[in-house]
């Protein structure tokens, strides 16, 4: 059974937290070995893991492709998606609080879950993408109904340089009145980031206020990039 390498109790989570409040986002390192991450890149085209496949160029998307995986999850996502969220929920809590927004994530991820499946949000969101040369991702929010979690995390299956070049994950931060700031990384095989699924809190002379934050893929320039997007909300 594929398991992930870092218990979650080993995580340093007070150096985390200061990461996603003042960055919106917060990289781990060797989350998940490199045998997990093949096991995961020869899973891709076991077609009975996926509800559905989703061809990007089609909808506008970028070009390249991902695949929606079907509940029951694969143990690694569930055990991840399940053990980060009750880390993430106060943090999310304190960011609604701080902008004043009435709402409040439950503790346990099956509690949240129930809140999306009140609003008929049933289908698993968690998926892998895969993208060859001249693939890319258009920046974008992964919002899929009225009920969403404000984290989401992306874990890196392939080591750039090596298995693939460019393909540099891209974030972009919109501050009010001012022009947009743009962050780029570049995670190795294995490191899993999470960060802010649409907005973080930034304090200001009056108060806190929205910056809205957009993710995508810079073109892969050779190669082959998979990663496996973890996406707490479920979708309608």
């Amino acid at each position: 059974m594929m398991q992930p390498i870092i218990p979650f109790t080993n995580i340093n989570w007070s150096e985390a937290i200061d990461s996603l409040n003042q960055k919106g986002f917060a990289l781990f390192s060797d989350v998940v070995s490199p045998e997990v991450c093949h096991t995961f890149i020869e899973m891709y085209d076991t077609p009975e893991a996926y509800r559905s496949v989703i061809d990007m160029k089609r909808y506008n998307f970028g070009l390249g492709e991902y695949k929606y995986f079907s509940y029951p999850l694969p143990a690694v996502i569930d055990q991840l998606r399940s053990g980060l969220y009750p880390y993430l929920a106060p943090v999310a809590n304190d960011w609604m609080h701080k902008l004043g927004i009435p709402v409040h994530y439950p503790e346990t991820l099956s509690a949240f879950l129930e809140l999306c499946h009140q609003k008929g949000q049933h289908r698993p969101t968690p998926l892998v993408l895969k993208y060859e040369e001249g693939d890319f991702n258009t920046l974008h929010q992964d919002l899929y109904g009225e009920v969403y979690f404000p984290f989401q995390a992306v874990l890196f299956l392939t080591e750039p340089e090596k298995d693939y070049k460019g393909g540099e994950f891209v974030m972009t931060e919109q501050r009010p009145r001012m022009q947009s700031k743009a962050i780029v990384l570049r995670p190795t095989q294995g490191q899993m980031l999470v960060f802010t699924t649409n907005f973080r809190p930034v304090l200001g002379t009056k108060g806190y206020y929205r910056t809205a934050m957009r993710h995508g893929v810079s073109e892969v320039l050779a190669g082959k990039r998979y990663n496996v997007g973890i996406i707490f909300h479920d979708a309608k």
